[in-house]
């Protein structure tokens, strides 16, 4: 197996240190999945025990001005590797303004993602700072539960307010209740809800809009107005929120009430 690639336009790097810190922000450890062609960041907990699954892919073109891999065979052309989120995230904290960043997959007594950052320097020689980060090669008979999730069948599918301004609303609400109440139709509207036995508070969102696809949906019998609702654990929602770093134009959430789980972000 060999990786090595190079980043050396400045909004590349800076928009590459944001995801990493995103990851960071939302587990302690995530799968690094490397081909010919792209990146890919997974998180694999089960949802279902209130743990966050996620797919990042990120295509290389538009990262790095050189790529080279070599996966564990011509026929399984890629590299599956367990970091920890923050070791890389502390790494690239370093990369400010640097002029250019380097990975390559070493081996220096355990296996390694090595970073190397080459700094800015006011003399004519420049600074290079190396991170080793210890990783775990994943086999090959465990990619099976690595793979991209599909994204189920939903009643419902909107786009979400700003980011910034739900993470608000929801910071504010999880002072009063563990739960959150998500409710959404194909109108564009979105409800942020809480329900205890003294409160019943709700945050209303109007005119935000559904995906195509979500439009056409005629699973509620053509009625658009008609709520999905799922109840969330708060603290898992807001530390999806708390953890954006990338600035999305635009967030989709899909919602199914029949299935009574959390929503998909």
């Amino acid at each position: 197996m060999k990786f090595r690639a190079k980043i050396v336009d400045g909004a590349c790097l800076n928009h590459f240190t944001r995801v990493s810190n995103m990851i960071a922000k939302l587990a302690k450890t995530c799968t690094l999945r490397i081909s010919p062609d792209k990146l890919n960041f997974i998180l694999s907990d089960k949802v279902a025990n209130g743990g966050v699954s996620m797919w990042c892919e990120l295509e290389q073109e538009n990262f790095f001005s050189e790529f080279q891999m070599e996966g564990v065979s011509a026929q399984n052309n890629e590299i599956y590797l367990e970091l920890t989120s923050e070791n890389l995230s502390r790494a690239l904290k370093t990369a400010q303004n640097a002029r250019s960043l380097k990975i390559k997959l070493t081996n220096k007594h355990f296996p390694c993602l090595t970073v190397s950052i080459e700094l800015l320097s006011l003399s004519s020689s420049n600074r290079i700072v190396t991170h080793d980060i210890p990783v775990k090669v994943i086999p090959r008979k465990l990619w099976k539960d690595l793979q991209e999730p599909t994204v189920p069948e939903a009643d419902v599918s909107i786009y979400l307010p700003a980011l910034k301004t739900m993470k608000s609303v929801v910071e504010k609400m999880k002072n009063i209740s563990n739960h959150l109440i998500i409710e959404a139709n194909l109108n564009g509207e979105l409800n942020l809800k809480i329900e205890t036995e003294l409160v019943c508070i709700t945050t209303h969102f109007k005119d935000l809009g559904n995906p195509p696809l979500a439009s056409e949906n005629t699973s509620q019998d053509g009625n658009s107005e008609q709520m999905a609702e799922v109840q969330i654990d708060i603290r898992k929602l807001l530390q999806f929120l708390a953890g954006q770093q990338v600035n999305p134009t635009k967030a989709t959430c899909t919602a199914s009430q029949c299935r009574r789980d959390e929503p998909s972000l």
